[in-house]
């Protein structure tokens, strides 16, 4: 998020023995909704953009032509968007109204804001690489809860160590999707092939990324939140059947023994991650809404994360 960044992603493919040759993931489904998605977020920037109206509340705009859709000054926003009051009152990610004014609403309405052309064009550019790739493979169901569900953990995150400034942007839900896409590669892991080349590039992705996360204006805390929370969803929701017993579902011989949907390793990593997501994601909201402040917990933490009074995701 940047806070008032920028992904890339990667996969493998996947393959089964299928009367001892190797096979790729099937397209299963049409991709809508994660253009949808992207076509939102630029609806919702032009919406933000006209509200500032620069013009009528600056006298250092840019692009001066394009009327009340001018951009702030550099100084004021050097990626080429409004300014953060504006962006605050839109609905972006701000501590102290979640928390004594009970504006909850914030924690989703911040990931469709952004802070300008750049950050916006980054960000969906991204989405629509990832996005489209898992909902292709998965549908629209599963890859649109990971995307708004990542998205909100990244908020509640974000707003247990960033508590001085505003954070808009959809990194977060971004980074879960990543995440999503990690954990995917873990419970299929003997499905794919060339899984370690996979597995390097995802982890090689990721962590530069987050490196990156670290530089001014970044709020890293969201792009971590996202990323925990899509990585925790995807051993729930991108979970494949062993393909011996898709095979044997098919053409069942009489007598023969029927392998288990899933091996043992899928069902304790579903077991895990959904404990540990269920017991994450509820203490955040618990803590959140009581006010506390994690870095208070933790002294290191806040190298994490670039603090200003705006920061992107």
């Amino acid at each position: 998020m940047i806070s008032t960044a920028e992904d890339d992603p990667e996969g493998g493919g996947r393959d089964g023995n299928n009367g001892g040759e190797t096979t790729t993931p099937e397209v299963r489904w049409k991709s809508w909704l994660i253009p949808m998605v992207v076509i939102a977020n630029v609806v919702v920037f032009i919406v933000v953009m006209y509200v500032n109206d620069c013009p009528h509340n600056s006298h250092r705009c840019l692009v001066k032509f394009l009327g009340r859709f001018s951009f702030e000054s550099f100084k004021a926003n050097p990626l080429l968007g409004p300014s953060s009051s504006t962006l605050e009152k839109m609905g972006a990610l701000a501590w102290g109204k979640i928390v004594n004014k009970r504006q909850g609403w914030r924690l989703l309405t911040c990931m469709w804001l952004h802070a300008g052309v750049i950050h916006l064009v980054a960000n969906m550019c991204c989405v629509a690489f990832i996005g489209i790739r898992l909902e292709q493979q998965f549908g629209f169901v599963r890859a649109g809860t990971i995307y708004l569900v990542s998205g909100f953990c990244g908020s509640i995150l974000s707003c247990l160590f960033v508590q001085n400034a505003i954070s808009v942007g959809a990194s977060s839900a971004l980074f879960g999707l990543l995440g999503a896409m990690l954990s995917e590669l873990l419970i299929n892991w003997t499905t794919y092939d060339n899984k370690g080349v996979a597995l390097m590039m995802l982890l090689v992705i990721v962590g530069v990324n987050l490196a990156l996360g670290t530089l001014p204006p970044v709020d890293n805390f969201a792009h971590i939140g996202g990323f925990l929370g899509g990585f925790l969803l995807g051993f729930l929701l991108l979970i494949h059947p062993q393909f011996e017993w898709d095979e044997n579902r098919v053409s069942l011989i009489p007598g023969s023994i029927v392998k288990p949907k899933y091996n043992t390793c899928q069902l304790v990593l579903c077991v895990i991650a959904s404990i540990v997501f269920v017991a994450g994601f509820a203490s955040g909201l618990v803590i959140l809404f009581r006010g506390d402040n994690l870095n208070r917990y933790c002294n290191w933490c806040h190298k994490l994360s670039y603090s200003s009074k705006s920061q992107w995701t």
